[in-house]
């Protein structure tokens, strides 16, 4: 792997970090300000965080394995 593919591995971890971030914040959002009128909207808003945060588990988790065997 070269310098420049752990670079873009990390970068992408970083975006998923970031997205997962944003879909947290609109979770926080919904049960802070909307509920108990928009209920309907947990299960979908819950899924996408879930698979938002899962994402950057595991791009994460490639990324730190990478930067392991880089050194």
């Amino acid at each position: 792997m070269t310098e420049e593919e752990l670079k873009a591995m990390q970068k992408a971890a970083r975006k998923a970090k970031r997205i997962a971030t944003e879909k947290a914040g609109e979770l926080h959002d919904l049960v802070e300000d909307r509920l108990p009128a928009a209920f309907d909207e947990i299960p979908a808003m819950g899924q996408a965080t879930y698979d938002a945060c899962k994402a950057w588990s595991e791009a994460e988790a490639a990324f730190k394995a990478a930067e392991v065997e880089m050194s």
